[in-house]
């Protein structure tokens, strides 16, 4: 439903108090003058800078009201009841106002006064902050991001001149790279696009997005050009994100994937493949830092929460990566004692996402240490799968090397040193090496010591845990570790009791 019919219902349904929560205060407030014109509905506005402005709603003609006291809007709406048609009065950015205990009286007054006069009183703000004495007063509103059939139009209002604007699957791509803009971020892009090339390019459009994403503070937007190529192995995980992924599975299927959470040790690829997913399926890929959510206020954590996932819904189709989730999530279950619960209402929203969203978002997470992850936060429905990085075997590391050969520029017919235990981290850690400090690889392997021998004892624990609990990234199946073989081959063969 748009603005102005869901407007149009609560005051039908007389709600005196709406709040609307709208970035885009300009197109708001046409959609809110449309709908009073077309209902013969009066409307007033208020701001700081032009003060308390009425119209008429017969001719068009408008007439200015001296004063820019705040108080003096919200008693003003009495005067703007007529006995014939609701009377509006909306309010822009009139959060700023509501920490006056006078401010907050008068409003709660005139909500209460409007059911029987008539008269409603219209917030317009960027944000959701009630004053506790209204929060059972006033109804809420979101103004959405305009949809892609509305981008479109904005796109063709833009490039008017023949051969401006693409068509087909190019003008799909530029779409899906507006999506999540408002409408004058859209506008603004498509004309930079125009005066840049000639034409509207998705390039421009990513370019101006990322700088949405970084003025958020919540989102970064990865634009590297990393493929599924560039990594060795991990066969059955690219497999299976391929298929999710792939062009008409939503269709077929009627159903949306949701995305993969991934265990595994240190300087396996986690990172890397969830930066190459996003350019292999042809989708952005978002990075989440659940650090940048915590705030320093009362209820800003929970709406900085809400809004980043907002902007991950409207941004879809993407790749959503959250990196070393349990890092992030390690102090939940002792929230109550050390944050007064804001960690845990935060990490009650993420869930409540996960399961619930019915966004073309494919969520990837990453993991280390999976003891420190809440057991809801795996549970089914939440991913699609769970899928356990080992450490590399021969081949994954052959693989490997002859990337990062490449990559460095490094004569392959060298000598390889012995990689026993070691991460595709780490063989590309002893290339570089031996590209900067221009040695032998053999040399530059002895400045490497593996995280299999360092923190051994995790890394074993870590195969034990996964055993027989995860996918295996590198072939087909559920994961068995050497610990599970182990296990096995003790319990397979029968003990002779003579024998002590």
């Amino acid at each position: 439903m748009t603005l102005s019919e869901r407007l149009a219902e609560n005051v039908r349904a007389c709600f005196a108090g709406i709040w609307i929560q709208s970035c885009e205060h300009e197109d708001a407030l046409l959609d809110i003058a449309r709908l009073c014109h077309d209902e013969i509905w009066n409307l007033a506005t208020w701001d700081i800078d032009r003060g308390l402005r009425t119209a008429a709603q017969t001719d068009g003609d408008s007439a200015e009201v001296t004063g820019t006291d705040p108080l003096a809007a919200v008693r003003a709406l009495g005067s703007l009841a007529t006995s014939d048609s609701p009377s509006l009065l909306v309010l822009v950015n009139f959060h700023r106002f509501l920490g006056s205990a006078e401010i907050v009286q008068a409003v709660a007054c005139q909500v209460n006064r409007g059911k029987n006069d008539r008269t409603f009183l219209v917030i317009l703000s960027p944000v959701v902050e009630i004053p506790t004495e209204l929060e059972k007063l006033f109804i809420t509103i979101e103004h959405e991001l305009p949809d892609r059939r509305q981008i479109a139009e904005i796109a063709r209002g833009v490039a008017t001149e023949e051969g401006e604007l693409p068509t087909g699957a190019e003008l799909d791509r530029v779409l899906d790279a507006a999506c999540g803009l408002t409408r004058y971020e859209a506008e603004g892009a498509f004309s930079l696009s125009l005066v840049r090339h000639g034409r509207v390019e998705p390039s421009t459009i990513w370019q101006l997005k990322s700088q949405m994403l970084t003025k958020s503070g919540l989102l970064a937007l990865h634009r590297g050009g990393e493929r599924f190529d560039d990594l060795g192995g991990l066969e059955s995980l690219k497999a299976f994100c391929r298929r999710a992924l792939r062009p008409g599975a939503d269709g077929a299927k009627r159903c949306r994937p949701r995305g993969v959470l991934l265990l595994g040790v240190p300087g396996t690829g986690k990172s890397a493949f969830c930066k190459a997913l996003g350019n292999e399926t042809g989708r952005p890929t978002l990075t989440l830092d659940v650090g940048a959510l915590m705030g320093s206020l009362v209820g800003q954590t929970e709406e900085r929460t809400r809004r980043a996932l907002r902007i991950v819904d409207a941004m879809q189709p993407a790749v959503l990566f959250v990196d070393e989730v349990e890092k992030a999530l390690s102090g939940v279950a002792a929230s109550g004692q050390s944050d007064s619960g804001v960690s845990a209402r935060m990490f009650g929203s993420l869930l409540s996402w996960l399961n619930d969203h019915d966004s073309d978002v494919f969520v990837v997470c990453t993991a280390n240490d999976v003891a420190k992850l809440p057991p809801e936060f795996s549970r089914a429905e939440r991913f699609d799968a769970l899928f356990f990085l080992d450490l590399p075997g021969h081949e994954q590391k052959q693989a490997i090397w002859q990337i990062y050969l490449d990559l460095f520029g490094i004569d392959a017919d060298q000598r390889l040193p012995d990689d026993e235990g070691w991460t595709g981290a780490e063989i590309r850690a002893c290339c570089r090496l031996a590209a900067l400090l221009d040695m032998p690889l053999m040399q530059a392997a002895e400045n490497i010591v593996p995280v299999a021998v360092t923190a051994a004892e995790s890394v074993e624990r870590l195969r034990r845990w996964a055993s027989g609990r995860c996918l295996a990234a590198d072939q087909l199946g559920i994961y068995t570790g050497a610990g599970a073989s182990r296990r096995k081959t003790r319990r397979s063969i029968p003990r002779d009791p003579s024998v002590n």
